[in-house]
């Protein structure tokens, strides 16, 4: 009976979300949204999306991870639980941004739904698109419409052949930026070559145009600002670092960091992390920038680990909801908390 009431409410949300399911359906119109960019271009402050902060108290950033509910998971209840979870979180947090680190959801009325959920806040939101989103939908491009015309999404198409979504937010705090946070799209699955020259299968992660894009947009913002200024990078797939730091210095029996990794480190990793099939040295250029202090994942659903690598804190975002897979006592979303003075602390906080 309960399945088949999700079947019947489903039909009824497909009749009254019809306008929405019939958006640009096709990839055709993908060149007419996405910008033409190029590293010789100077950059200047309108290139980023601004949000004033009060100088009164921190700008939080709440994060949502991998929702991820398909169709019958949200009509046969899972997705009031979803939604229950996330007011929760926004009233108790208040924050001034959410985020959303990619995994979404993955199929039509769930992605029209939660679209439509986050924007009725009336909060700033910025979404990342994961390796799932788009699947079991019309197109990953329909989903990307969707953000752009939700009315409080912050999203932007960003620059041509990157994917969908790479886009800057910088906030700032009497007019100056104190801190930047960068919206990157690290894609699907992919075939790559690595550094022996094998041919390997597997995830994909953020492309050589995209890290060139980094660079330009973290030197132009030192540049406009007098000085390089504090940022943090949210994205669906974790940097090869995530993988190589957990093989070497994760103690599996304690749940926890071990060696030059266990001070500072919180949070557990109970499935093995899942970066990119390939290294793509992501890292290196964050590095020698030294601007990225914080880097916030999702894509790995049982693990909410954070730790230090070399100055910069990996983590994943909690996990919001039971859909597709979850651990019980790891739900529920975290949180950027940036100061005065652009240094951002990172946090979860548990559904009950």
């Amino acid at each position: 009976m309960a399945q088949i009431m999700a079947v019947f409410k489903m039909i009824v949300a497909f009749i009254t979300l019809l306008p929405q399911i019939l958006v640009p359906i096709t990839d055709s119109y993908d060149k007419t949204f996405y910008e033409d960019w190029s590293a010789d271009q100077a950059y200047t402050a309108e290139y980023a999306i601004e949000l004033e902060k009060d100088p009164a108290k921190d700008f939080v950033v709440l994060n949502l991870a991998d929702v991820q509910l398909d169709d019958m998971e949200y009509y046969s209840g899972m997705g009031a639980e979803s939604e229950a979870m996330i007011t929760k979180l926004v009233e108790e947090i208040q924050p001034d941004l959410i985020t959303l680190s990619g995994d979404n959801a993955w199929a039509t009325l769930a992605y029209i739904n939660l679209v439509n959920f986050v924007d009725s806040f009336d909060i700033p939101w910025a979404p990342v698109m994961g390796n799932h989103d788009g699947q079991g939908c019309i197109s990953e491009f329909w989903c990307a419409y969707l953000f752009d015309q939700a009315e409080n999404c912050l999203w932007k198409f960003g620059p041509a052949d990157m994917g969908h979504g790479n886009y800057v937010i910088n906030v700032t705090e009497n007019g100056k930026v104190i801190h930047t946070l960068f919206m990157m799209d690290t894609h699907n699955n992919g075939t790559f070559t690595d550094e022996n020259g094998n041919t390997v299968e597997g995830y994909d992660h953020l492309w050589n145009n995209q890290i060139e894009w980094y660079e330009w947009a973290v030197n132009g913002i030192a540049a406009e600002a007098g000085h390089v200024v504090e940022s943090t990078a949210i994205m669906h797939i974790p940097v090869y670092e995530m993988k190589t730091t957990w093989e070497k210095y994760y103690d599996k029996e304690n749940d926890c960091f071990t060696g030059p990794y266990a001070e500072g480190s919180f949070g557990v990793i109970h499935e093995t992390p899942c970066p990119g099939a390939v290294n793509n040295h992501f890292m290196d250029t964050v590095l020698a920038l030294g601007s990225t202090k914080n880097m916030i994942f999702g894509h790995d659903h049982v693990c909410n680990a954070s730790f230090v690598y070399e100055g910069v804190r990996l983590s994943y975002g909690l996990k919001l909801g039971k859909a597709c897979y979850y651990e019980e006592g790891l739900q529920g979303g975290s949180t950027l908390s940036i100061g005065s003075d652009g240094v951002a602390t990172f946090a979860h906080h548990f559904a009950e």
